[in-house]
């Protein structure tokens, strides 16, 4: 596979800046001309081994910083906004898009914000909403999107969060061999905090004048290690939590707060499967998604998500992408650390091994497959499904997928068997169908915005129509 350039002006202009030095200093320490230097902040030549290695001796530069990734996400999400009809006169070359996550990212950031906005006053008034009717009709994104997306541009790591978490496990013991006693015991000991288990739908209350932390009875040991963990992050961490969503700048009181239980989610994430630790068990355990479970008291979707989130500075694993849909194909958890960036709006593509993880419960499902980009990758699926404890309680049911690009396959033992060298083994997918430029797709469920149609009441192939170029 043809290798990558770099292109990383920005962050090499924000490390000269922080630094003091003018382009000429910084040019002659990195051992560059001062033209080539002026090339690569302004990203017309990608960042050179030598000018990488030079920056790891001179500056103690963590090379992994230089990452590609968030560009990446920017440009898959540009490029679905584009698509939209209100954009069918204006077509923009995926280079200029490149360009602009590369040079001006907050510049992207503010066109997809506007973007979502007018998006949701379309969908407002399509379903005939009040808002234009009402005093506080002024549209904003929701907050739910507001926080899936800070999340998802944060690389869905937050370094201070996941060192403090990995701090606590190692000095609670919950990595022990009784890790609820353990936690417990923390409670008692640390915030005069009683844990009580009731046969309740509700999973956790905390009561903070009677100092009582009641768990359900129906949730697994594991669920209730990583509640009675997110309740030590709110008692603990507060002051750390309430810093991060500063920094944040949600626009609504209401995305701030679900921001805040995703934060202390993320720390029982983090402190349940601290990062060492688990990297390291991961990297031994060829990435075997039930012996990780097994080894942490964790469940299948925990250990899933938390091997998407292995991106701290200087000691990365696997880039996973992660996704969590329900029986309908909506998208209710996502991220990725790879290339591969899901649609914004809508489901994933109908190709995905994810949707038929229904079909198979408890068993996990594996798949070679390419996208249009000409990526490769391997692809697991598995239904999580969540009984409701009771006779007549509705079950939750979700399939979670889990991959990697290909050139990581040998670290997973999910790959020994397969023939990742052929070429027709791998299966077409796509992002989305409003984006995706495969013409002859039997599961097409639109036609893509981007393209032109070529209707023929003479003739019909697997669509109803054909796509030009």
């Amino acid at each position: 596979m043809r290798a990558q350039k770099l292109y990383a002006g920005v962050t090499l202009r924000e490390t000269r800046l922080k630094q003091g030095l003018t382009q000429k200093d910084f040019a002659s320490k990195l051992g560059v001309s001062l033209p080539y230097l002026n090339q690569m902040e302004n990203n017309h030549r990608p960042v050179s081994t030598t000018v990488v290695l030079a920056l790891a001796q001179e500056f103690g530069f963590d090379v992994t910083q230089l990452s590609v990734g968030e560009s990446e996400r920017i440009v898959a999400d540009m490029r679905e906004a584009l698509a939209d009809p209100v954009f069918s006169d204006a077509q923009t070359p995926i280079a200029d898009m490149q360009l602009t996550a590369s040079n001006a990212p907050a510049l992207a950031r503010a066109f997809l914000e506007l973007h979502r906005a007018y998006r949701q006053g379309q969908e407002r008034l399509a379903s005939l909403d009040e808002a234009l009717g009402r005093e506080d009709s002024a549209i904003s994104p929701s907050p739910w999107e507001e926080v899936r997306d800070f999340f998802h541009y944060c690389d869905n790591y937050i370094d201070s969060i996941d060192r403090v978490a990995e701090n606590h496990a190692a000095k609670s013991g919950i990595l022990g061999p009784n890790p609820l006693g353990a936690a417990r015991d923390w409670l008692a000991e640390k915030h005069n905090v009683q844990l009580k288990g009731e046969n309740t739908e509700i999973l956790r209350h905390f009561d903070p004048a009677r100092r009582t932390l009641t768990l359900s009875a129906q949730a697994t040991p594991a669920s209730q290690l990583f509640q009675i963990a997110h309740q030590t992050a709110l008692l603990e961490q507060d002051d750390l939590l309430e810093a991060t969503l500063d920094f944040a700048k949600f626009h609504t009181p209401e995305a701030r707060a679900i921001c805040k239980i995703g934060l202390a989610n993320y720390f029982a994430g983090a402190a349940t499967l601290p990062y060492a630790r688990f990297l390291q068990a991961a990297q031994e355990n060829r990435h075997d998604l039930e012996l990780l479970a097994a080894c942490f008291n964790a469940s299948i979707e925990q250990v899933a998500h938390r091997l998407s989130t292995l991106q701290r500075p200087g000691l990365k694993g696997v880039p996973f992408f992660f996704v969590r849909v329900d029986q309908a194909g909506t998208i209710t958890k996502r991220h990725s650390a790879t290339r591969l960036q899901f649609a914004r709006f809508g489901g994933a593509c109908p190709l995905w091994n994810v949707h038929r993880a229904f079909e198979t419960p408890g068993q996990f499902l594996r798949q070679l497959a390419e996208t249009p980009d000409g990526l490769q990758y391997l692809c697991l699926a598995r239904d999580v499904s969540k009984p409701g404890g009771a006779f007549r309680a509705p079950t939750r049911r979700y399939a979670i997928g889990l991959g990697c690009e290909i050139r990581h396959a040998s670290a997973l033992v999910y790959a020994d068997d397969l023939d990742i060298t052929n070429r027709q083994a791998f299966e077409p997918i796509g992002i989305s169908c409003r984006i995706c430029e495969r013409h002859n797709c039997h599961q097409r469920s639109v036609p893509p915005l981007e393209r032109h149609l070529k209707v023929d009441p003479n003739s019909r192939g697997i669509l109803p129509y054909g796509i030009g170029e």
